[in-house]
């Protein structure tokens, strides 16, 4: 359900006692991570402590699931990740599910970039398969965005033609992705989805494919409610997994379409907001 502004005031609600919460889920860019792309003060002895509850914590991002394996390297044994806003969600190197889109749909959008590009616009597109994401753009600027989210990134000729399930269409816009390129693929909207992911990117998906239907199989999987499931977010990628728990919580300074949609407010990225709120819900 939307959160209502009253919700939203408080954000763990009246205090009763630590809630029984079995999943924490996070989005990284503009929640778990500061504005620097840093790990709040105080994340690994709080996840330390979370494992020993026996509560799992999950990242759950646009970034491609080598790049979060990289950043949780060092504690990814028996860490789910939901990569690629929920088209992949791997867990101890073993893929749990995944939702591949069609040849067809991915040449359709790199062509439709192409064209935009050649009439001037500033953008390029980033295909992103299950073993690495691949680009066409070389020149220094574009590939600076693309290694912050791609760790695993090559540059090819023709990306319509990589061997690999491609399972999403990324584009980086260096103006806004929201009033550039996204009207630019408003064609492709009728079928799939055109999530606008962040202020300079817009992905393309299957329309089954997103955040919360990820989490929604992993809640089944693990036999974990809702009710059970705590979620932050702050893009409108994220809009689905707030609706699939009962703990939802926007960060301050969110897109007004993720602070109506969650339950509760947390503070800000640049605050610790998620580990904030954790130690509150869950007494620690």
């Amino acid at each position: 359900m939307p959160a209502t502004p009253a919700s939203l005031l408080d954000p763990c609600g009246p205090a009763a006692g630590p809630a029984d919460i079995r999943l924490v889920v996070t989005d990284m860019d503009g929640t778990l991570l500061d504005d620097a792309k840093r790990l709040p003060e105080g994340f690994w002895p709080m996840l330390a402590e979370l494992r020993r509850r026996g509560v799992l914590f999950c990242p759950a991002s646009g970034r491609q699931y080598a790049t979060l394996h990289r950043q949780f390297a060092r504690v990814a044994e028996g860490m789910v990740f939901i990569a690629e806003n929920g088209t992949y969600v791997v867990r101890d190197g073993v893929e749990l599910s995944s939702d591949p889109l069609d040849r067809s749909v991915v040449a359709g959008v790199v062509r439709t970039v192409r064209r935009l590009v050649a009439a001037g616009a500033d953008v390029g597109a980033v295909v992103c398969g299950k073993r690495a994401a691949y680009v066409e753009r070389t020149d220094e600027a574009f590939l600076a965005q693309v290694r912050t989210y791609y760790v695993e990134h090559r540059i090819v000729e023709d990306v319509t033609a990589v061997d690999d399930d491609v399972i999403k269409v990324a584009l980086f816009d260096f103006g806004s992705a929201e009033r550039g390129i996204a009207p630019g693929l408003a064609p492709f909207a009728t079928t799939h989805q055109v999530v606008v992911s962040g202020e300079h990117w817009v992905d393309v998906m299957n329309r089954t494919a997103n955040k919360g239907a990820a989490l929604r199989g992993l809640q089944r999987e693990l036999g974990i409610t809702p009710a059970q499931t705590m979620v932050f977010g702050d893009y409108l990628n994220d809009l689905e997994m707030l609706d699939a728990a009962e703990w939802s919580f926007a960060m301050a300074g969110a897109h007004p379409e993720v602070v109506r949609r969650a339950r509760h407010l947390a503070p800000s990225n640049n605050d610790g907001g998620v580990l904030r709120t954790v130690a509150r819900v869950l007494g620690l």
